[in-house]
């Protein structure tokens, strides 16, 4: 009889048990809810940081393949692949002077963007000027024969192919310096150090940079990371001129390594002042994990010009 009684409390108290157990269950799961809505929990933090890094890999990834294909397939899909960057880097430049209340002549401005690396290649680099020459008698008459446009508007229709796609045309015109596997190997050592430089430059300031370069403009930049992604340009231009790639010497490529260490710094500093000016933090959305390609090539327009004319004028193109 007694061990009835307490096989009977023991099947009395084991229900209750569960039910306390769930209920702590609950109570931890609604004691979290606020930070599972705002995806604050470690797993979704670690699954998220995971997803962003693959997604920035893997854009990074068809980005360096796209561009280091047409580079050795030559100089024609080079030419196509700068004019065609500059004409989305220029719709995105465009875009966000809209944001800015601003109204760019579109048509006339994204025409300039693709012709410049193409035609320079096509025809002889001298066509730059006649296409910049083009560009401002076109956006004079709109201005002079539309009453709603500002000089503003005017400004920045010339402004903006000539920022984002004659820079590419350098790039262009390295390429087409040699219709071989020099002129390859050269255009990729100027765009692959600045590749280098972003990589060297983003590990050094995270692990000890401390002393802010640009904190109004970009906040993440610090003088350890620059002086590291200097490196790591330098780096990438001494290996140029051990293989002696298109002629390359020492000291032109020394020259080069911090001109366009320095020039590349400039001119993401310089398209960060565009996009803090109105708020936005991507100039758009073409690359996941990366932002426009604007953001992707911000270095490129100002390292790779630099280089160009370093190159020219050391004799080397």
């Amino acid at each position: 009889m007694s061990s009835k009684r307490s096989e009977h409390r023991d099947n009395a108290e084991e229900p209750v048990g569960l039910d306390r157990g769930i209920e702590r269950l609950e109570n931890r799961r609604a004691s979290k809810e606020e930070q599972r809505v705002a995806g604050e929990l470690k797993g979704q933090r670690v699954r998220g940081w995971t997803e962003k890094l693959l997604t920035r890999t893997l854009s990074g990834v068809v980005y360096v393949v796209v561009i280091i294909a047409c580079l050795f397939a030559g100089r024609y899909p080079t030419a196509v692949l700068m004019s065609a960057m500059g004409w989305l880097c220029c719709s995105e430049f465009f875009r966000i002077c809209r944001m800015a209340g601003r109204r760019p002549n579109e048509i006339v401005g994204l025409a300039a963007a693709f012709a410049y690396p193409l035609l320079a290649v096509l025809v002889q680099r001298e066509i730059l000027l006649a296409v910049t020459c083009a560009l401002l008698l076109s956006v004079s008459i709109w201005y002079v024969f539309n009453p709603r446009v500002s000089i503003a508007d005017v400004a920045i229709s010339a402004f903006g192919p000539i920022y984002t796609s004659l820079t590419l045309a350098c790039i262009a015109l390295i390429r087409n310096s040699d219709k071989g596997l020099d002129g390859a190997l050269l255009a990729l050592l100027v765009i692959g150090s600045m590749w280098a430089e972003d990589s060297v430059a983003y590990m050094v300031g995270s692990a000890i940079g401390s002393h802010k370069m640009a904190p109004r403009i970009s906040p993440n930049k610090s003088w350890e990371g620059f002086f590291g992604g200097l490196v790591g340009c330098l780096i990438v231009w001494c290996i140029g001129a051990a293989l002696h790639i298109g002629g390359l010497t020492w000291p032109i490529a020394l020259i080069c390594g911090v001109a366009e260490g320095i020039f590349a710094v400039l001119g993401d500093l310089f398209e960060s002042r565009i996009k803090r000016g109105v708020g936005v933090k991507d100039s758009g959305n073409l690359l996941p994990g990366h932002g426009g390609l604007l953001d992707r090539t911000d270095s490129v327009l100002f390292g790779g010009t630099i280089a160009f004319f370093i190159l020219l004028y050391g004799g080397i193109l």
